[in-house]
């Protein structure tokens, strides 16, 4: 008798990339799995048996699922079908995403004039999060207006599952530990998502914080925001 570890027990701390998810699914269920994420908002999980491999199309909100949907995702799979309220209960938290228009794909541009922003990604992937994130990254479009800049030196967009990274940034005097760090700090949003703490959204939790605070040049980044023009 073989024993499987449940879900639970494999939960994944930041978020769940494809690759991950698919090792989760062979692992509970005992069967080759080709996992395809989609956002095909008709058709949110489908299963399809052809021998020992299994096919399954997953939309792309179940990257931020919790254990327990993740879990009897797993237990879909291995059956064959079965009930499914978590997923259910899932799906109806997430009708707001759903019903919003799927924005058109936008080509990334990660090359700039000093900064290689997907290289920046790729490497801080491999040091801190095992190469689970799988967000798409961009430098942002310019703007002419000042105030604008300064607001925002990054965001992450979960309907488009995009990081985006202000161009503002990619200048000689901003030191690469401090672009470092702010693909780091969207990469966080992009693992973590949005908790809801008393019925309020709350962007930066105190994980988010303590998990911040581990990157290796923390210190020096808020140093230098706090001296810098930027």
């Amino acid at each position: 008798m073989v024993e499987i570890e449940t879900l639970e027990q494999l939960t994944l701390k930041f978020g769940h990339a494809e690759d991950y998810l698919r090792n989760l699914f062979e692992k509970a269920t005992g069967r080759e799995i080709s996992l395809t994420v989609t956002d095909n908002s008709t058709s949110m999980l489908s299963v399809k048996t052809k021998g020992k491999a299994v096919s399954v199309r997953l939309h792309r909100i179940f990257l931020e699922a919790g254990a327990n949907v993740v879990d009897e995702i797993a237990e879909f799979i291995k059956k064959g079908g079965g009930k499914t309220p978590h997923i259910r209960d899932f799906i109806r938290g997430k009708r707001d995403i759903l019903n919003k228009k799927v924005p058109r794909r936008l080509n990334a541009v990660t090359l700039g004039r000093h900064y290689d922003i997907l290289n920046i990604y790729e490497s801080i992937n491999r040091e801190y999060f095992e190469e689970k994130v799988s967000a798409s990254i961009t430098w942002g479009t310019k703007s002419p207006r000042r105030a604008v800049r300064r607001r925002t030196l990054g965001s992450y967009s979960s309907h488009s599952h995009m990081i985006r990274i202000n161009p503002i940034l990619d200048i000689e005097r901003v030191p690469p530990y401090f672009v470092e760090f702010i693909v780091y700090h969207e990469m966080l949003h992009a693992c973590l998502g949005v908790k809801n703490k008393n019925g309020r959204r709350s962007v930066h939790s105190k994980e988010f914080r303590e998990l911040e605070r581990r990157f290796r040049d923390y210190e020096k980044a808020m140093a230098w925001e706090k001296k810098s023009r930027i």
